[in-house]
């Protein structure tokens, strides 16, 4: 399939002239003539490039570079700004907007087919490295016990299930349950890595406090010790446990608990997908929109968001399924049946559920959950991942 690259001029010649250009040398080409029609085609054409005029009428190429990085789904997307303006200003005011290369109006056809395939190559090579360093899941409960870490746990043992190497860690200091879950109730490999200096928060050291499951499965604990929960630390040091994990696990997977502090709305920003984790009722419907606002206060159209419903008991007074979607503005990714005798079992021999039970209806269901994911970071990332 030809690469495809949108062109935003409001020249209509110069539109036609690159466009032809560009096709003759095998891209698939899709044009602009205005900032919003350049944004909205940026949204749903998802280019390999965008080569981008300066000076239009309805908003200028410097601003529509700004937006384009600050939207999740457009922000990857090579620039090439594009225009008569001449000015070194004019080019540094480019390169400060965001564009990755800047051209002259009038330019040779070799000089622009080059320009065009060094970033497309370029921006190939940052996409596998990107795959190499693997993906970040983030898991929030809307309120308190409604399965979070449950959620977190066996995602990350779904993961180990489909051939990857996941790592699951727990941010929830003086409360991180998720030790009792699997047998190692007293690690706090988290408090250790964040009592240090932020300089010294490397992969080699966080590798040396991750705990190895039976199965396999690693994990950056915290524990439900008191003095852990009064442990202050710069958000500068959990962003270096972010990063490194990120290197570490594929998938690297958060469980924040169900507290929007400012930690956890910094690791959130990180993420490549979150998990809002929320029960079936109107209390806690209320409370899980509210949080989705605070993630996504323009409205959560980043496709991040991932609504995962866990129904505690079986009941026919919960709010409908469609009803959830409405009252929230997303689709649900994920409904939980019960399963306390099979998550009980589970706890009693401290193995995720997903591997003790793997035929339960439960596990099927975060497997389910867990193709979904990795589904949508392997179209975000081009295509380019597999089990």
């Amino acid at each position: 399939m030809p690469e495809k690259i949108l062109i935003v001029d409001d020249d209509i010649d110069s539109l036609k002239l690159i466009g032809l250009m560009l096709q003759r040398h095998g891209y698939e080409v899709v044009a602009a003539n205005a900032g919003n029609q350049a944004l909205n085609k940026a949204s749903s054409e998802h280019p390999s490039l965008i080569i981008l005029d300066v000076m239009m009428p309805d908003m200028d190429g410097y601003e529509v570079c700004r937006r384009l990085r600050a939207n999740p789904d457009t922000k990857a997307i090579p620039i090439i700004m594009f225009t008569a303006k001449t000015l070194v200003d004019d080019k540094v005011a480019g390169f400060e907007a965001g564009a990755d290369d800047y051209l002259t109006k009038p330019t040779h056809p070799a000089e622009l087919a080059s320009r065009v395939k060094s970033i497309l190559a370029r921006s190939a090579t940052q996409k596998r490295q990107d795959t190499n360093r693997g993906f970040t899941i983030g898991v929030i409960g809307a309120k308190g016990g409604v399965g979070t870490t449950t959620i977190a746990l066996n995602l990350a043992a779904a993961f180990s299930v489909k051939g990857e190497n996941p790592v699951v860690a727990d941010f929830r200091l003086g409360s991180g349950s998720m030790g009792l879950y699997i047998g190692f109730p007293q690690s706090g490999g988290m408090a250790n890595i964040l009592s240090k200096p932020t300089s010294e928060i490397r992969s080699s050291t966080i590798e040396d406090e991750l705990i190895v499951h039976q199965s396999g499965l690693r994990a950056l604990l915290s524990s439900t010790r008191v003095k852990e929960a009064q442990l202050t630390f710069p958000i500068d040091s959990a962003m270096a446990v972010v990063r490194n994990l990120r290197t570490i696990g594929r998938p690297a997977i958060f469980d924040l608990g169900s507290t929007l502090d400012l930690v956890a709305q910094r690791v959130l920003r990180e993420m490549d997908q979150i998990i809002v984790v929320v029960e079936p009722n109107p209390v806690a419907l209320n409370m899980a929109r509210e949080m989705i606002q605070e993630i996504e206060p323009n409205g959560a159209s980043s496709g991040r968001i991932q609504i995962v419903i866990v129904n505690r008991v079986q009941s026919n007074t919960q709010t409908p399924w469609h009803e959830i979607e409405h009252s929230l503005g997303q689709e649900l990714r994920a409904i939980i049946s019960p399963a306390h005798e099979q998550l009980f079992q589970a706890m009693r021999a401290a193995v995720p559920v997903v591997l003790s039970q793997p035929n339960a209806i439960i596990s099927s269901q975060i497997l389910k959950l867990c193709d979904d994911l990795f589904a949508r970071v392997k179209v975000a990332a081009g295509g380019e991942m597999s089990y």
